[in-house]
């Protein structure tokens, strides 16, 4: 550096970050760069560079990488690649940008809109997928027919959506998992844990089996058929991925997902546990445990063998194990 010749990093004070955190990315779009903004359909854009990265009701998804956010600041992190130091210049260092009227969106207890991308022409794809995995065509044929799964597709990149459902059949929960060779997973923009997949039983049943993710749940199902026990007429939810208790074991919750379950299905006061072989889900198990109220009763149940009930459900039938590595990048 040459002698006399300073620079200086730019310092921002919690109050100008928080102001920044503040402007949606399509306010500081119409600001900045307007020539960006691509309208699709009603309150619905893109942008011209990603037809795949949609914005709705101050939120933003980018399918085709599944991943999403609220501000500004998320898309220009995320998506730009800019450092958290650059992403503030640009939105606090260009022409003064006025925040939504609103308060920010994860402030505010108001209802999420479910931005679920578009389906595939078929399910082609994603049935093979799937399959491969060794989960039952009955059990595909049921969640393709009720809208649990269906595939989409962007720019050659293929994905099961998996959907989860409220009470009154309305669709509220979405997550992405890739089927392609680079595997993504995420949440759909306007997901909400408390609906994650599940397939209910068809009668009363006053039990429920817990998986981590969607696939182990088909895969239990896939299991129950394999032992000649009906699948249709067990609770089968998913977690919607790893549960992370609080540091101390004893101050933790439920849960999203059973906390919403139990309260939707209040005869059922059995729960059994079938999460995964490692560290992160025996601590889970104990914090459910922990945090369950009285008159449940908790049994842990995970797979004799594998990982995780996908796992075991290839070792049983004979299907090659993916690698702990790539099982990683798809949950």
């Amino acid at each position: 550096m040459e002698r006399g010749l300073y620079f200086f990093m730019p310092f921002y004070n919690q109050e100008e970050i928080e102001k920044a955190r503040q402007v949606d990315l399509f306010t500081y779009l119409q600001t900045c760069e307007p020539q960006e903004l691509v309208h699709v359909s009603g309150n619905v854009y893109c942008t011209r560079e990603h037809d795949s990265l949609r914005i709705s009701n101050g939120k933003w998804c980018w399918f085709s990488h599944g991943i999403g956010g609220y501000s500004a600041l998320d898309y220009l992190v995320k998506v730009k690649g800019c450092s958290f130091m650059e992403a503030m210049e640009a939105v606090i260092g260009r022409a003064a940008i006025q925040p939504p009227s609103r308060a920010p969106a994860p402030k505010e207890k108001k209802p999420k809109h479910l931005l679920l991308p578009p389906p595939a022409p078929d399910n082609r794809a994603m049935l093979q997928y799937l399959a491969g995995r060794g989960i039952d065509q009955e059990i595909l044929d049921y969640c393709v027919q009720t809208g649990r799964i269906y595939e989409s597709r962007n720019k050659g990149h293929g994905n099961v959506v998996f959907v989860g459902f409220d009470k009154d059949g309305k669709a509220r929960f979405g997550c992405l998992r890739g089927i392609g060779e680079a595997r993504f997973h995420g949440d759909v923009s306007g997901s909400d844990k408390h609906y994650s997949f599940a397939l209910p039983a068809c009668v009363e049943n006053p039990a429920v089996h817990l998986c981590e993710c969607a696939i182990d749940v088909m895969s239990y199902a896939t299991l129950c058929k394999l032992d000649g026990i009906d699948w249709r007429r067990h609770n089968l939810l998913s977690l919607a991925g790893i549960y992370q208790p609080k540091k101390k074991i004893e101050e933790s919750k439920l849960p999203a997902a059973l906390t919403r379950f139990l309260e939707d299905h209040p005869h059922v006061k059995t729960l059994y546990l079938h999460l995964d072989n490692d560290g992160p889900a025996r601590l889970a198990a104990k914090a459910i445990l922990a945090a369950i109220p009285e008159g449940y009763e908790m049994k842990n149940r995970p797979p004799p063998q594998g990982k995780d009930v996908n796992d075991f459900l290839c070792h049983r039938l004979g299907i090659p194990i993916r690698s702990a590595k790539g099982k990683e990048l798809e949950r």
